[in-house]
């Protein structure tokens, strides 16, 4: 066992706010360590100051050689053994041995690398990655790709593992199989927490609720010394008055002692300055008190239910390419206004080609039926969408969207104002992804069709559509392989 320490580590892309100011870390090479945070508050920035590839103030030491996932493949149309001998210093026989440890064939490697699905990719260098027991892996979600059966294979090998990791992942469930200790980016602050995800979340609960009590009375005690202060000084200013009269009052002048007026208005004076400095020292002293409270603001969703009872209809339905059919026996469902129907199953069981399928666009062979309502106005979120281009402004001219309420939704999916002006196909894979999702949610629909909605999307963004989904009760159509997700927003679920 080895002791990994970060001492006053600060760092900051040029031009930009710190990520991380003064910060001290100290944890144990053999924790299995998942690391969270929302979008850009510096997950994968981390990874890369541990490993050396970039460089802040303060200093890291890593005793420990860190292994990096995901690998760069250099050639794809290698078979897979090769890519993953590449990858790694340990022998075939050892990643075979990794393989078997995840359930999965090594079959596989005998495939050209290209030829796999994502997640037999990922299952691939993470076996690479820790057939050699001598580093220290850094996996940057390696989620991505994996099906529910894929994730829970990697969470349980993660969970048995003999050496220590650093993990990224939105997956909730994922994090609590996988890990023992929680590290998440707070505001540039590393906080530590002995347990998974979810005795990090539980106690940020409590923490938060107490920095909650503690504001109202912060607000309270000011709003007291304000009346306060306010009231000295009206007092003060009426008595300075009074050394010279009524002006409006014929004939009035001051008949008493101005003298000893005046300098019982300045002492009163004084008092009310000296509240008001009091007041602003209590304001600094806790300027900080809610810097780590997370403010999730609610997501708008244009739904305007449609007047029908059942929007879509499907009805014994097989796809096939080239005569070999995607699903074990046709499919038949329904969907109502108000459903959330969930298709679920494992990579390559025909989830987006049925989604496809009913809207027109699939491209194998279709029997069976399928029926939906014409006058239902629908609203995708898609896996890819390479036609998302030109300025924010142009793409809501472009999809009759209302503007305003596109750039809400941005905003509140926290994608800073500034790149508001960027062009979409400029702006990094995940704030593609916000910006496909906004549109959906900004368009008039009765009916939404969403493929696999939480990539790249943290726990907090999970939430948000959680919530609004819940409050709303949309008739929808979504794949997606996060249960938790699933579970809450659900009516309906078909397994493929």
């Amino acid at each position: 066992m080895s002791t990994i320490q970060i001492t006053h580590l600060t760092f900051a892309y040029p031009g930009q706010d710190n990520l991380f100011n003064n910060q001290n870390l100290t944890f144990d090479s053999n924790w299995k360590l998942g690391l969270t945070g929302r979008n850009g508050r510096g997950k994968t920035t981390l990874l890369n100051l541990i490993r050396g590839k970039l460089s802040g103030q303060g200093t890291i030491t890593m005793p420990l050689t860190p292994l990096y996932f995901p690998q760069p493949v250099t050639d794809p149309t290698q078979d897979a053994w090769a890519v993953a001998t590449e990858a790694s210093t340990a022998e075939l026989w050892e990643i075979q041995r990794e393989l078997s440890l995840m359930h999965t064939s090594d079959d596989l490697l005998y495939r050209p690398y290209e030829s796999l699905s994502g997640g037999e990719q990922t299952k691939v260098l993470l076996a690479a990655t820790f057939a050699s027991h001598t580093g220290f892996p850094l996996l940057d979600e390696p989620t991505n790709h994996l099906d529910i059966t894929g994730r829970d294979q990697i969470a349980e090998y993660l969970h048995h593992a003999q050496q220590g990791f650093i993990v990224i992942s939105h997956d909730r469930h994922f994090l609590d199989a996988a890990t023992d200790h929680t590290l998440t980016i707070e505001k540039q602050q590393l906080v530590l927490t002995q347990g998974n995800y979810s005795a990090y979340e539980q106690a940020k609960q409590l923490k938060d609720q107490s920095e909650y009590a503690e504001q109202a009375k912060l607000r309270h005690d000011i709003g007291r010394l304000k009346q306060t202060a306010a009231n000295k000084r009206q007092w003060s200013q009426s008595r300075e008055g009074d050394k010279y009269g009524n002006p409006h009052q014929k004939g009035s002048g001051a008949v008493y002692d101005t003298g000893f007026i005046g300098a019982r208005s300045a002492r009163v004076m004084q008092k009310a300055k000296n509240l008001e400095h009091r007041m602003d020292k209590a304001i600094t002293d806790k300027e900080s008190l809610l810097q780590n409270v997370e403010f999730i603001d609610p997501l708008k969703m244009n739904y305007q239910p449609d007047h029908h009872e059942t929007l879509l209809w499907v009805r014994n339905i097989q796809l096939s390419y080239n005569g070999q059919p995607l699903f074990t026996k046709p499919v038949s469902f329904e969907l109502n206004r108000g459903d959330r129907l969930a298709l679920i199953g494992p990579n390559g069981s025909g989830k987006s080609s049925l989604i496809a399928a009913i809207l027109g666009r699939f491209k194998g062979a279709v029997t069976g039926e399928i029926q939906l309502t014409e006058t239902a106005r629908r609203s995708l979120v898609r896996q890819h969408y390479p036609d998302n281009l030109g300025t924010l402004t142009e793409f809501a001219q472009k999809r009759g969207l209302s503007y305003q309420d596109l750039l809400n939704n941005l905003k509140k999916l926290g994608i800073p104002r500034d790149d508001f002006k960027t062009p979409i196909q400029h702006l990094s894979a995940g704030q593609q992804k916000k910006v496909e999702l906004a549109a959906s949610l900004a368009t008039p629909t009765s009916l939404y069709l969403w493929d696999e909605p939480l990539n790249y999307l943290d726990v907090f963004n999970q939430e948000q559509l959680t919530t609004v989904i819940q409050d709303v009760q949309p008739t929808m159509l979504v794949t997606e392989h996060d249960r938790d997700f699933i579970q809450a927003i659900s009516t309906k679920i078909v397994t493929l």
